[in-house]
């Protein structure tokens, strides 16, 4: 983005800023997930109950996202990806993502206390609290495994999604959860190596800046191999089935092979050819979390219909 159109940015906010600042983009993971945990939970729930549900975790979800804008508005303003954010670009202040982040939680925990449980209220407000605090606050800027530990937050939906139904969690929950925070360094990471000197720029501890790109390029290829097992386990689970089962296999495949092009590649390689391989391991990860969920809903739907 060249200084002109950085200046393009200032301005009145409009609400497409405030939708913004509630990162739309992560909210459709947590959203997905955390259906896809109430869906094939084993106990039934009111196709109202679950739309509120939904919803209500969905706007804690953005009420994170805007907390997290908040905090990080002086490093977002320092990277290329993250400077045409509405806070660093000034179309709104960093109140204003505050005020917003705290009241959208605030609320998302009480009405899903009143629609849900109050277990899976607590849930979300822990989620809530880990991902702007834990992990904003504290890890990110402190150490290289910032995203390693700070991933739990993402993994939390599809537990939430589960205990509105049940009240509690189980083995078939947490499973849920180790898919997605096994998943999580290795998505970040590839993205990490594309994106070149924004973490160096912005002084985040990210591996890549404190361990260089060797190492990292290393730690996908042994998360991805510690990813694949924890997916084989969930497809053979009382919540997979055959069309997980043939997800997993599909999509740990692309993924190891992906991780083990990335291992195999030095610094040359990687500039010679603009990062070509990095960036087609991030969007490969993408899709893999969306397939996997989406997979464990077909399944349900064939236990439903007595298929399977």
């Amino acid at each position: 983005m060249s200084d002109v159109d950085y200046d393009r940015l200032q301005g009145e906010a409009q609400f497409g800023d405030y939708v913004a600042l509630l990162k739309p983009r992560v909210m459709s993971l947590v959203v997905f997930t955390a259906a896809v945990g109430l869906l094939v939970a084993p106990v039934p729930v009111h196709p109202m109950v679950a739309f509120a549900a939904i919803l209500f975790i969905a706007i804690g979800a953005g009420g994170s996202g805007a907390l997290n804008m908040w905090w990080d508005a002086d490093i977002d303003e320092l990277m290329k990806r993250t400077r045409g954010r509405p806070v660093p670009s000034g179309r709104l202040t960093a109140g204003d993502a505050l005020s917003l982040g705290l009241a959208l939680s605030g609320f998302a925990v009480v009405m899903l206390a009143l629609a849900a449980n109050l277990f899976a209220a607590a849930l979300l407000g822990f989620t809530i609290f880990f991902y702007a605090v834990v992990y904003t606050m504290w890890l990110k800027r402190l150490t290289p495994q910032n995203i390693v530990i700070g991933g739990a937050a993402g993994a939390f939906p599809p537990m939430i999604g589960w205990a509105v139904a049940t009240g509690g969690v189980s083995i078939e929950s947490a499973m849920m959860f180790m898919l997605i925070f096994m998943w999580t360094p290795p998505h970040f990471w590839a993205l990490a190596l594309f994106m070149r000197s924004d973490y160096d720029d912005a002084g985040v501890p990210m591996l890549t800046v404190t361990h260089g790109r060797r190492i990292t390029r290393r730690h996908i290829l042994v998360y991805t191999l510690l990813l694949v097992p924890v997916s084989l386990a969930l497809a053979v689970s009382s919540i997979g089935g055959p069309v997980t089962l043939v997800a997993a296999l599909v999509l740990n495949a692309q993924f190891l092979l992906g991780a083990l092009r990335i291992a195999r590649r030095d610094e040359a390689q990687a500039e010679d050819d603009r990062y070509a391989v990095e960036k087609a391991v991030f969007r490969t990860s993408l899709y893999y979390l969306f397939l996997h969920f989406g997979a464990l809903l077909c399944d349900a739907a064939l236990r439903t219909a007595g298929w399977v």
